[in-house]
């Protein structure tokens, strides 16, 4: 999966978990938590759903990685294979 697709699924998640906040605004290096003002359970809701957007397995140690909307796509893109073509 290219990165361009990853950004766009995180984008939409964090929509979910924040629908009166556009993510599309958010500056990509800043931390989501404050930008957002979410708590711990919105976090792992976010996290939950890219699991099972992307089936990717994210461990609660490489919670920590997710934390921007940078961090988030290079992780993510990391762990999926990459798009053929």
């Amino acid at each position: 999966m290219k990165p361009d697709d990853v950004r766009r699924i995180v984008l939409e998640e964090l929509s979910n978990i924040a629908p009166e906040t556009d993510p599309a605004e958010i500056d990509p290096g800043t931390d989501l938590r404050e930008a957002l003002d979410i708590d711990s359970m919105d976090l792992l809701n976010f996290i939950t759903a890219l699991h099972k957007r992307l089936g990717a397995a994210i461990p609660e140690a490489d919670y920590p990685k997710l934390f921007t909307i940078n961090d988030a796509v290079d992780y993510l893109a990391s762990k999926l294979p990459a798009a053929a073509g």
